[in-house]
């Protein structure tokens, strides 16, 4: 491409609206344009890279038996209303109306539609396993769109199913696929983990996502500093703390007058916030109304949100509860709800690190005062994880320290089991010619979001650093002075070489000054450049690593066998 020909337009000055790194230089450098909020037309050379990352994941699935398909980007609602998510999703999912009347929702993923694919199709044990793929645009409905790709509204997502006739199966396909996200990830030259997650609107158990490690990462993810383990804060276990004894000198019910918080509990009473039980009040919303739900964790640990609307299997959790708390008697005892508090249709779950805890000082259940829990017997409560982890917590598998790191989410995959198939009621006959539901998983990458989450990481003060198999365009030829005939000729004799070579090169062949060009070099982040300047009569050039910033003076012939060599 030369570069008189090319629709490449940079600007000086970054976005009024961009605060991400990523957001800043792919506008500056000609990669997209924002038409919405949350939406971003592709420029040629955002389209090229974006295409070169879909080039590398689609290489890499079909190696590993994947097959491509392209689903409608807008599905009926009645496979989500079948599926039991249509109402639970929320409200990213986009519902609309055609003019003859019809429910549809503007697909975010592709879990029902592609459950609808096979179940009319795959009808034997024979035909398994299948795994099924697409990479298309979704749809998103964010309520506030914002750091470029990395948050969007519309984007393009690589999606696949697989569908098996047993669990040890899917389980086979899930560490393949999880082998085939790390080849993936590594080719694209990232920095990531792979760590446990929690599934969300997506169900299933036994997730993974892939994290690419970067200060921008809205994820906060929970590593060990000392074996490969990693979660998501949301996912995330401890190893059980062991306290020292401490005797809590109290017994039956303590005047603790206009004392609510735990710190000041603590201080009141001279005894570490460990001893106390924290009790955190929510609304859980569902389908079909609301509860009020009590969640109890030592006094010293939070609350994780996630885990706790998990244990309430509810679609959210609310804070907005003076008046529900007045309907059933709670608003007069805030902050001294004690875990032994019982009410018919109040949801209560305690955290699991508490079984068999003893003389833990709780909330007595009228105003003003605090009391002690002897023991909190396993048979007594419901448990479930409900704290998160904090920095320097111990390590489950190694013992080794906890710490946190932010990630980019890239990849997520999923252990569906029959999440889908069950409902949707897909099945295949069995080798006894039993139908059974499939066996699913689901995997996904966000493959416009790569292209930000590579430049978070990989970006620097000067512009866009892309590896070879994503830049745009591998060589950018530049012509010092245009003007000089024996600088342009070697430039186009240089650039035809390259062609014929089947590298991806520009030349530019502007008019404009030579700093204004290395400056576009520089921003757009081309990997080399091949300067035709000062000592093209002696057939020499300057051959400019953008990465590492090393230039080199060679023969025209020696950079060209370079930059063939380099782009192997």
């Amino acid at each position: 491409m030369k570069w008189s020909r090319s629709f490449i337009h940079t600007l000086k000055d970054d976005p009024k609206d961009a605060a991400l790194k990523s957001h800043k230089l792919l506008a500056r450098a000609g990669f997209i344009s924002q038409s919405a909020a949350g939406i971003y037309d592709f420029l040629p050379l955002g389209k090229k890279t974006l295409d070169k990352i879909r080039r590398v994941v689609k290489e890499e699935l079909d190696n590993a038996g994947c097959q491509e398909v392209s689903l409608g980007v807008i599905t009926p609602s009645e496979l989500w209303q079948e599926s039991g998510r249509f109402m639970k999703y929320g409200k990213e999912l986009l519902r609309f109306k055609d003019r003859k009347g019809g429910d549809y929702v503007l697909s975010p993923t592709n879990e029902e539609a592609m459950v609808a694919l096979a179940r009319g199709r795959v009808s034997s044990y024979k035909q398994l396993p299948l795994n099924l793929y697409q990479i298309n645009t979704k749809f998103r409905d964010e309520a506030r769109p914002r750091f470029g790709l990395m948050r969007g509204r519309e984007f393009l997502m690589k999606d696949g199913y697989s569908f098996h006739a047993t669990e040890e199966d899917m389980l086979r396909e899930f560490a393949l696929m999880e082998a085939t996200y790390r080849r993936i990830f590594t080719r694209l030259g990232l920095d990531f983990r792979a760590v446990e997650a929690d599934s969300g609107a997506i169900g299933g158990s036994g997730s993974k996502e892939f994290m690419v490690l970067a200060d921008a990462g809205e994820d906060t993810i929970v590593v060990c500093e000392s074996c490969d383990y990693g979660a998501n804060i949301e996912a995330a276990c401890r190893a059980a703390p062991k306290y020292a004894d401490f005797a809590v000198n109290f017994d039956g019910e303590i005047h603790t007058p206009n004392i609510a918080a735990i710190a000041d509990l603590a201080e009141f009473l001279k005894i570490p916030a460990r001893k106390t039980i924290k009790a955190v009040v929510k609304k859980a919303l569902y389908d079909n109304g609301a509860k009020i739900c009590l969640f109890f964790t030592r006094g010293n640990d939070e609350l994780e949100e996630t885990k706790a609307l998990n244990a309430a299997n509810a679609n959210e959790l609310a804070d907005d509860l003076e008046s529900d708390l007045a309907s059933v008697g709670l608003s007069a005892i805030a902050g001294f709800i004690g875990i032994d508090f019982a009410q018919k249709d109040i949801l209560k779950f305690v955290d699991s690190e508490l079984a068999n805890e003893v003389n833990m000082i709780t909330g007595a259940n009228k105003k003003d005062y605090h009391k002690v829990c002897a023991k909190i017997t396993e048979s007594e409560y419901n448990f479930r994880d409900l704290i998160a982890v904090q920095k320097g917590d111990i390590c489950k598998r190694c013992g080794g320290k906890l710490n946190y790191r932010s990630g980019i989410e890239t990849g997520h995959i999923f252990q569906l089991r029959e999440k889908y198939s069950k409902p949707l009621n897909a099945t295949f006959l069995d080798e006894n010619g039993k139908a059974k539901p499939f066996v699913m998983g689901t995997y996904g990458i966000g493959v416009s979001r790569l292209i930000a989450a590579i430049l978070e990481q990989n970006g620097d003060e000067k512009g866009c650093v892309w590896g070879k198999e994503i830049a745009p365009y591998f060589v950018d030829i530049i012509v010092a002075n245009i003007k000089d005939e024996m600088q342009k000729n070697l430039a186009e004799e240089i650039y035809e070489k390259l062609r014929a070579a089947k590298l991806d090169v520009i030349y530019d062949d502007r008019a404009d000054s030579f700093g204004f060009k290395m400056k576009d070099f520089e921003l757009i982040g081309f990997c080399y450049a091949i300067v035709v300047g000062k000592v093209a009569n002696e057939g020499k050039v300057e051959v400019i690593d953008r990465k590492s910033g090393e230039k080199n003076i060679m023969d025209f012939a020696a950079a060209i066998e370079f930059v063939k060599k380099a782009a192997l």
